[in-house]
């Protein structure tokens, strides 16, 4: 009877340490997108990449977290990583990557989808990924990218702008 109950243990033990898959994450945001009237912004990021951690600091500035907390369920899905950190990658993220258009354009890269999963937008511009814009012309075209998907909240390009061009 003691070892049922130490294989029940561990099973369970083994059980709850399990990562959720891309699909699941992105399933659970959806599924809050529909209830908020808001849409998916997946994004795909990586341990080692300096551009992504940028754009993560920059949608949790408070000049503009409003914006992004308010229209978007976010999806973070992470992918890409070295070997030595393979164990941190989502599992399904890179297939999920490839599905959605990303596996030959570096990251961040990040796509706005519909809460019944239609891609609305990537970040692609003339088949080259912004990532994490920087400059204005980046900026502009994530702007372009994100108005026409903000259910909630209006976008203040201004505040975009003073937030991701760098200085």
């Amino acid at each position: 009877m003691k070892k049922i109950g130490l294989i029940l243990f561990l099973s369970a033990f083994g059980f709850a340490g399990a990562q959720q898959t891309a699909e699941e994450i992105i399933g659970t945001a959806a599924e809050q997108a529909k209830i908020e009237n808001k849409n998916v912004l997946v994004f795909f990021h990586a341990s080692w990449c300096g551009w992504c951690r940028r754009m993560e600091e920059n949608m949790e500035n408070e000049m503009v977290k409003d914006y992004f907390d308010n229209n978007f369920e976010k999806a973070f899905l992470t992918v890409q990583e070295t070997p030595k950190n393979k164990n941190l990658e989502t599992p399904v993220g890179e297939e999920v990557l490839d599905r959605l258009g990303g596996n030959r354009h570096g990251l961040p890269y990040w796509v706005i989808l519909s809460p019944d999963g239609k891609i609305l937008a990537d970040s692609k511009v003339n088949g080259q990924n912004l990532g994490c814009p920087a400059d204005e012309k980046e900026v502009a075209a994530m702007i372009s990218k994100f108005k026409d998907f903000s259910p909630n909240l209006e976008l203040k390009p201004d505040l975009i702008r003073e937030v991701f061009v760098m200085k």
